[in-house]
């Protein structure tokens, strides 16, 4: 069994209220959590509309398979923010 963990850090510049970084955040999580089946979460910076801080975590079989299936949902990420406009990936710290 092989669990990995991390927290994404997205800076959010052109988003400018607390109420549209909550509808982008609950969006993307939506979005990858039905796409990919893992637990994310915002987890950091709430009450900050310039960044946006997700909690991932995902459970697979092998360490190929689970860095695979990171790898994918960080991209997948990675490209609703910036392919919407809203900013961009800025720092991704794994466990």
């Amino acid at each position: 069994m092989y669990v990995k963990t991390a927290k994404l850090t997205f800076r959010l510049p052109y988003v400018g209220s607390l109420k549209e970084k909550r509808h982008i955040a609950r969006s993307l999580i939506e979005k990858a959590k039905n796409k990919f089946n893992s637990s994310i979460s915002e987890v950091e910076r709430h009450d900050s509309h310039g960044m946006l801080v997700i909690g991932l975590s995902l459970v697979a079989a092998s360490e190929a398979h689970g860095q695979n299936c990171f790898d994918e949902i960080v991209r997948f990420m990675d490209d609703y923010i910036e392919n919407n406009g809203h900013g961009e990936l800025v720092e991704v710290e794994e466990w």
